[in-house]
């Protein structure tokens, strides 16, 4: 019972993930998107599959990932506080 339970809710976050890439394409194509905007969700799935090429484990490379990431969102809010104080 537990291993269908589990291959269901599976299917349902597959079906959903599908589902939201479809509607993105959709949006995208229909001009109601911003490449930029598009390209910002793409960041951390390039930044995971170059930590994949470099470390060749999924668990190694979800780590680094998110290390990375949050390197990144500490660098850009000093950077913001740095240019609100300056007011650059």
């Amino acid at each position: 019972m537990e291993t269908i339970s589990v291959g269901l809710a599976a299917g349902l976050i597959a079906l959903g993930v599908l589902t939201m890439v479809f509607a993105g394409i959709r949006s995208l194509v229909l001009g109601k998107q911003d490449y930029k905007k598009i390209g910002m969700m793409a960041v951390p799935f390039v930044v995971f599959g170059i930590s994949y090429g470099v470390t060749g484990e999924v668990a190694k490379a979800g780590v680094l990932t998110a290390t990375i990431m949050m390197a990144f969102m500490i660098l850009t809010i000093a950077l913001t506080g740095l240019r609100g104080t300056f007011k650059f």
